[in-house]
């Protein structure tokens, strides 16, 4: 099943489902209500056991008024993984806004991503769940990351700051892999084993994975990476 047009074009502001016209600024606060009720019931409960009787609720907005701006459960999931990969995606830029170079700029993304983990938790069960409910909208998620991720590693190779001979792809695809486990692992199990909210990624562990995304990254100097390692 094809998404919608408003989903695939991020030019495209939120439109109602009902009129498919955009929406007032009133009009996006509310379907912004019903999106963070979303985030927070689908989170907890999943999506089989969420219900829009649920989101309503959690969002103090009448049923009928949900109708003005989703037309099913579904709609809603997807809009929501839009949604989160569209904060996610501006937590990180934002963090990398200002680097002076793109190792620089990887440890602030990461930072940022990790932030953005740590207060939406959601992320992970939401997107994971996608891949059952609506694969298209998971593919669209991984897929709109790793586009500006790999243009981002082009332009450091031509910068000189990133290893030439690495290919940009892979290297997005190995690196949002990595940080996105590292966060599972470090962050959100820590906080479950916790029993509590997820805090911050561990320094040390920030550290550790930070030296070995320089080490992959780094160009070679004279067979070895800058630094001295090999």
């Amino acid at each position: 099943m094809s998404l919608p047009d408003d989903l695939l074009d991020e030019d495209a502001g939120p439109v109602s489902s009902a009129t498919g016209r955009p929406l007032t600024k009133r009009g996006e606060a509310t379907r912004a209500r019903l999106l963070e009720a979303a985030e927070t019931v689908f989170a907890e409960q999943g999506y089989h056991e969420a219900s829009i009787v649920k989101i309503t609720e959690r969002a103090g907005i009448g049923l009928g008024t949900f109708y003005l701006y989703f037309d099913s459960k579904r709609t809603i999931f997807e809009a929501l993984v839009v949604d989160l990969n569209r904060r996610v995606r501006h937590s990180m830029s934002e963090a990398m806004a200002g680097a002076s170079s793109r190792l620089e700029a990887e440890r602030a993304g990461f930072a940022g991503f990790f932030r953005f983990t740590a207060a939406h938790p959601a992320l992970y069960r939401v997107v994971r769940e996608a891949e059952f409910v609506s694969p298209d909208v998971l593919r669209l998620h991984y897929t709109r990351i790793v586009e500006g991720y790999e243009q981002g590693l082009r332009a450091a190779q031509h910068a000189g700051d990133v290893d030439p001979g690495l290919d940009p792809a892979v290297a997005a695809w190995a690196l949002m892999g990595m940080g996105e486990l590292i966060g599972m692992r470090f962050l959100l199990w820590e906080r479950d084993d916790a029993g509590g909210s997820p805090g911050e990624l561990d320094p040390v562990v920030f550290r550790a994975m930070t030296r070995f995304i320089d080490n992959a990254l780094a160009p070679r100097v004279g067979g070895a990476r800058e630094g001295g390692q090999a």
